[in-house]
């Protein structure tokens, strides 16, 4: 009841959000009123965006010391395949839709004005270079709270003499410069965490200290998160009632950008609900709308805060709890996702970028349609799990030598489409999550079968059911429990590795004596505990 509860109030802050922000729109709020209504937002986006860093890395580490190292292997090659598969056919969908719906009209320019954005000297080859740099961090600690960025500084100017004439020109020359900006380097902390993980796996034993810290440090966080989830109704609301209330010029905005909204959403709808789905029943064969029940919760969180990151613990108890999936997929293929994946993002970019060629009258080719399809896909890879900016949709038209100061004309109009395509690429996470566990389901049990691996998830469903005091024990257990004692009173400066990194509490030397005649007297009996 609990869990249908949450939902219920989070599907109704979204709509209880739109229609407080059309309702107090028309009184013109000032300035602080507006941010009296938008505060609770902005702090609780604070705390969620304060547990990512701790989460990520507790969950990614915890994830894979259970998983050993050539199913990590597996999980990481299935994983990077799916997500440039559906990038890039959210990419072809939109590239059709927009093409063949045509929303670009040269008349528009006219009614909406002269945009303000100036074009770049990025290319598409520097955004994968930094994506590429980022994922190996030089200083892990810098990486929690910066990542590296090329940016082009100018330099002096050339002058150029014409031979023909006394004419001189200038052109001004920019130089490569490596930057660091104040954004989370989530790529480079996956790498991290992953290795890290995987050596900890590799390790078994010797490792179990650590391996505990990680596992524990992760159920405080998804414990705390958990108190938390009834304050995401409160925040949904302020954020989605501020955003209508600071939208400029609604009603002719949407009047003049209609079709290329409708374009948007059209795409997105049919990757969402035609593509994604199709692609997961053909490989598991289930129903890929039961599914999607079952991650309502996290799309209406995403549609409410815009970002994939702070929808992360909420994916993370949808796909566990309401899909059983297997939280070592689930712990490692979100992060990544919410990171370098971004399905909605890719659509959402090649619509723009042929919507403002059509603005200007520039017909594309079928070369350019596929320069901007390849460049949307990488420019989309590593955009972040914050809400999307414009920056690498400058770097797409740039690209193909298209104006980029009409892109901010389509501002009026993000907030919207920039919730849908963050519900989009969660969607499309989740599908990631699912597909992945259906096709590593078979090793991943074979794994259970490791001591310690089995050992590792008996702690964590300790952790994650505090107020289950007793687990079913089967006569096996009783056996090795008796002749463990035994040993253990015969030679009691003897312990093993897993026992000393135990949850579980020492005993006693009274304690041992009474388990031990406890245990002789049930297997003399040949009592089984149940």
């Amino acid at each position: 009841m609990k869990k249908d509860l949450l939902l219920v109030l989070t599907i109704e802050s979204v709509v209880l959000g739109v229609v407080l922000g059309f309702v107090i729109r028309p009184f013109n709020p000032s300035n602080d009123t507006i941010s009296l209504i938008g505060f609770p937002g902005e702090i609780f986006m604070q705390i969620v965006e304060m547990m990512i860093l701790p989460l990520i890395m507790s969950s990614v580490i915890s994830a894979l010391a259970q998983v050993r190292a050539r199913d990590a292997r597996r999980i990481g090659i299935v994983t990077i395949i799916y997500y440039m598969t559906t990038t890039f056919l959210s990419t072809f969908t939109g590239i059709i839709l927009v093409s063949s719906i045509h929303p670009g009209d040269p008349e528009l320019i006219h009614e909406l004005g002269e945009g303000t954005l100036e074009n770049t000297a990025l290319s598409t080859l520097d955004t994968f270079l930094d994506q590429i740099r980022n994922m190996f961090p030089e200083n892990i600690i810098q990486a929690t709270f910066q990542q590296v960025q090329t940016e082009y500084m100018p330099i002096k100017p050339a002058r150029v003499r014409n031979s023909t004439s006394m004419n001189i020109t200038t052109e001004v020359l920019h130089k490569q410069t490596l930057t660091y900006t104040n954004e989370m380097n989530v790529l480079g902390l996956i790498v991290f965490c992953s290795g890290f993980g995987i050596i900890l796996s590799i390790l078994g034993d010797q490792a179990r200290l650590m391996i505990n810290f990680f596992i524990v440090l992760d159920a405080i966080i998804m414990r705390w998160i958990s108190a938390l989830m009834w304050c995401y109704p409160i925040g949904i609301l302020s954020l989605v009632c501020k955003n209508i209330i600071d939208i400029d010029n609604l009603t002719e905005t949407a009047q003049a950008l209609a079709m290329y909204v409708v374009t948007v959403i059209c795409g997105l709808m049919i990757h969402s609900l035609l593509t994604l789905p199709l692609l997961y029943f053909l490989v598991t064969k289930k129903s890929p709308f039961a599914f999607m029940t079952g991650m309502l919760q996290a799309l209406a969180t995403a549609f409410g805060t815009a970002s994939s990151g702070a929808t992360l613990p909420v994916t993370f108890r949808a796909l566990e709890e309401n899909l059983k999936i297997d939280r070592r997929v689930t712990r490692f293929v979100l992060p990544l996702g919410a990171t370098i994946t971004m399905d909605g993002t890719a659509l959402y970019e090649a619509v723009a970028v042929i919507f403002i060629a059509q603005l200007h009258n520039i017909k594309l080719s079928l070369m350019d349609l596929v320069t901007i399809s390849i460049t949307t896909t990488v420019a989309s890879i590593g955009s972040g799990s914050v809400p999307a900016g414009l920056d690498t949709i400058v770097i797409v038209l740039t690209t193909v030598g298209l104006p980029a100061k009409d892109l901010s004309l389509l501002l009026t109009v993000d907030w919207l489409l920039d919730r849908i395509r963050t519900s989009v690429n969660v969607l499309g996470d989740s599908f990631g999550a699912g597909i992945i566990h259906h096709l590593t389901r078979s090793s991943l049990l074979e794994a259970d079968t490791d001591e310690l691996i089995r050992q590792i998830r008996e702690d964590i469903d300790i952790l994650n059911n505090p107020h289950q005091d007793t687990l079913p024990i089967s006569h096996h257990s009783v056996q090795s429990t008796i002749q463990n004692t035994q040993n253990s009173m015969q030679a009691p400066h003897i312990y093993s590795k897993s026992a000393r990194a135990s949850f579980a509490p020492v005993p006693n030397e009274e304690e041992r004596k009474a388990l031990l005649k406890e245990s002789i007297a049930l297997n003399k009996s040949e009592t089984h505990i149940v």
